[in-house]
């Protein structure tokens, strides 16, 4: 009587990870180790000869994953391969058509006449974040930036709102992927090693289109470095944000007033393009006070069409950075790479001051820009036609209104409270525009130490003589 014919067994690649356990569980040699990368999951899995194969099953046995092998009785199709679905279409067509307009539109609400206020700039960016409707707030203190999530965590129960302390950055930033999803305003205070550990996040964040703003008060480094002021992040924030191809507005106030405004503005620019957006201030600019009036109005935030609310409106919306096949994930960056032009093209902000017929122009952001402007006046009372170009967005530069004002212009002085990074977004602006520059002298500090006035006076007197 003949033995009876067991079933013999079936791989699924996309599950296999190429450990070969089952090699050496089996006793026909039927399994030998994989050379092609499936696609789907970036590993080789195993390959199979089944002729010599008397479906003893220990190869199933040995196999760490569930469903890797499997027996053929098993298998529904046994033509077809299992086939790993994309999220975005797992779940089917939406039950209710998308309104472009949003679901809930955004209302401005009128605010009662104020008294001018005295803030330090982390209290008048948390109050610009509050009146742009943001009620959710996480973070894990660090200086220079705490006293923001602090006032935050006395405000926000009262409203309603949330503070959360997170363990680490990295829940933080999570945190924050999960109630920008949502559809809900939220942000972050942070600082620059704090900020690093966000970066991961932040990348997932522009990936999955999520909005959120981010406020970091850079101070010195490299590593934990101090906690004084310094602009070493600019790099990190125009072109370091984590992995893939990950940018973001990044804003640069240089007063209380600009902290406020830019904060709340930051908010309008997060969800205008489902991206993330960097407050980019300096340790004296979150910690000094200056004067800040309140805007006329302030903002109820509606709910936008795309957020994971939970209702039946928004069933089956997909938050997700996951693009599995190669062709999908090259569409979605090609989609980012449209938007990040619609922004380079429409956000750039820039204050210039007297740089109508500048011979020597000063280019300064964040506090440094206060000194610079300070340097520009007096230069003026010596006869030097100095100006001062400070640019608001540092990501994009602004680069079009640069153009405007430097065919005058003999030299250019870069000012900044770090080891160059300013610059290297001007130089790569203009080389982008396919400028040649006037020479580009610097006033450079670091380590938390600011250039003074002084300093850039004796730079902008030293190149009139040399023009002359």
């Amino acid at each position: 009587m003949s033995a009876p014919i067991r079933p013999k067994p079936f791989l699924d690649a996309q599950y296999c990870k190429g450990c070969l356990r089952c090699i050496e569980a089996c006793p026909r040699d039927c399994i030998t180790p994989g050379t092609e990368i499936n696609p789907a999951t970036g590993l080789v899995p195993v390959e199979m000869n089944l002729e010599n194969c008397n479906g003893c099953t220990l190869c199933m046995q040995a196999c760490p994953e569930p469903y890797g092998i499997r027996l053929e009785t098993d298998r529904t199709d046994p033509d077809s391969d299992f086939v790993l679905e994309d999220p975005a279409k797992l779940f089917g067509e939406r039950c209710v058509p998308i309104n472009s307009e949003g679901d809930l539109p955004e209302d401005s609400i009128a605010l009662p006449l104020c008294e001018t206020m005295v803030l330090k700039g982390t209290y008048a960016s948390a109050i610009g974040a509050l009146l742009a409707g943001c009620r959710h707030v996480y973070g894990y203190p660090i200086t220079p930036s705490t006293e923001g999530a602090e006032l935050m965590a006395k405000i926000l129960p009262k409203l309603n709102g949330a503070f959360v302390q997170a363990v680490s950055e990295v829940a933080a930033v999570n945190m924050m992927y999960g109630t920008g999803g949502a559809g809900l305003p939220v942000m972050t205070f942070t600082s620059s090693p704090g900020f690093s550990l966000m970066l991961e996040g932040i990348s997932y964040m522009i990936g999955a289109e999520v909005p959120g703003v981010f406020v970091n008060i850079m101070r010195g480094g490299p590593g934990l470095g101090n906690i004084a002021p310094e602009q070493a992040d600019i790099k990190m924030a125009c072109r370091g944000l984590g992995h893939g191809n990950t940018k973001a507005i990044v804003l640069a106030p240089s007063t209380p007033q600009e902290m406020l405004d830019l904060t709340r503005e930051a908010f309008a620019l997060s969800f205008r393009y489902r991206n993330p957006v960097i407050v980019l201030g300096d340790g004296y600019l979150g910690q000094m006070t200056g004067t800040v009036r309140l805007p006329a109005t302030m903002s109820r935030p509606g709910l936008p069409a795309w957020a994971v609310w939970g209702d039946r409106k928004h069933r089956h919306n997909l938050i997700s950075s996951i693009a599995l096949a190669e062709a999908d994930l090259e569409t979605h960056n090609e989609h980012l790479n449209r938007k990040y032009a619609a922004i380079a093209t429409c956000e750039q902000r820039v204050e210039c001051y007297r740089c109508t017929d500048a011979e020597v122009l000063v280019i300064a952001c964040n506090t440094p820009a206060r000194m610079a402007k300070g340097a520009v006046e007096a230069a003026r009372t010596e006869g030097v036609k100095a100006g001062l170009f400070r640019p608001i967005t540092l990501w994009p530069f602004p680069i079009s209104s640069l153009l405007d004002v430097l065919p005058g212009v003999q030299r250019i002085v870069v000012v900044e409270a770090g080891p160059g990074q300013l610059e290297d977004e001007l130089r790569l602006a203009l080389s982008h525009a396919g400028i040649m520059p006037p020479p580009i002298e610097s006033v450079r500090r670091c380590g938390g130490v600011l250039p003074s006035q002084a300093e850039i006076s004796a730079n902008l007197m030293s190149v009139e003589e040399v023009l002359l």
